[in-house]
């Protein structure tokens, strides 16, 4: 059973925070007002040691604020059950992304949701990890395991240059590539990543669905396990792209996942030559 509360951790006084946690000491003085869901009883098998009881959400909370969202707590914090899972799903993960990328995370809500397409572990994830690519997988032959990169710039900016003229109204964010270089026959190559804001209504979808675009038959979106289409087979890469990533034109390919998350790969050119492609674009 569960109840819905507001939670005003500024008006926590120092008894309270002691009866709470040994780390009271430890919590900032100011956090942000929140709504939290509490939830009494652990949602995992009757086996779990958690219905012998555990920290409550408020005091979590606090406990995450002073450790920053970090991420890599927070995916070991959901290994131990389904409460905690579901606790880092619905809090965690969202304060996460507010406070890696604020900016872009108001101008994704901005339209009144309250979530974002694929949950916000999927978007804490692509925020931080390079999904790579194995053989025979979306890339062909390509295989460069997956990795967590420390700082990623994702701009909107960049985004139109994804985007065919008649979709350019829809808000698409895109990250700088990631570069492997020097992998022999291929090149030096470069992987990037990107979300659609409300993907559901973007022009893009609409024309992937018009043109009758297959989804992939057997990979899946590394962040939310959502089926894929392919826009190199829907024709629908513009010149800009290639401009924008500094690579060759006819070797640049992404996928659009049912959930408006983007990854892709893309050849790079020498140094000197992606400048001379930047100053045309």
């Amino acid at each position: 059973m569960s109840v819905r509360s507001i939670f005003n951790i500024r008006q926590l006084n120092k008894p309270h925070l002691q009866a709470c946690s040994p780390y009271w000491k430890y919590f900032p003085i100011q956090v942000k007002k929140m709504i939290l869901t509490k939830q009494y009883r652990c949602i995992h098998s009757a086996s779990c040691q958690c219905t012998k009881g555990h920290l409550s959400e408020d005091v979590i909370f606090l406990v995450f604020h002073h450790l920053n969202w970090n991420p890599k707590l927070i995916a070991t914090l959901s290994c131990a059950c389904k409460w905690f899972d579901d606790l880092a799903k619905r809090v965690l993960w969202k304060e996460f992304c507010r406070t890696r990328a604020p900016k872009m995370m108001l101008d994704l809500q901005s339209s009144g949701s309250h979530s974002v397409d694929g949950n916000w572990r999927a978007l804490g994830k692509l925020l931080i990890y390079c999904s790579g690519c194995k053989k025979g997988g979306l890339f062909n032959n390509v295989q460069i395991p997956g990795h967590f990169v420390y700082r990623t710039r994702f701009s909107r900016t960049s985004g139109k240059s994804f985007l065919l003229p008649q979709c350019r109204t829809d808000v698409l964010y895109v990250s700088d590539p990631c570069e492997h270089l020097d992998q022999g026959e291929e090149g030096d190559l470069g992987f990037f990543r990107g979300i659609f804001k409300s993907f559901a209504t973007t022009n893009v979808r609409r024309m992937l669905i018009n043109k009758g675009a297959k989804l992939h038959p057997t990979e899946v979106c590394p962040y939310c396990k959502a089926k894929l289409w392919s826009m190199l087979q829907a024709n629908m890469i513009p010149q800009s792209a290639s401009c924008r990533l500094g690579s060759y034109e006819d070797c640049i390919e992404y996928y659009v996942c049912l959930n408006g998350h983007m990854l892709g790969i893309c050849t790079l050119l020498p140094l000197s030559d992606s400048e001379e492609a930047s100053e045309k674009e």
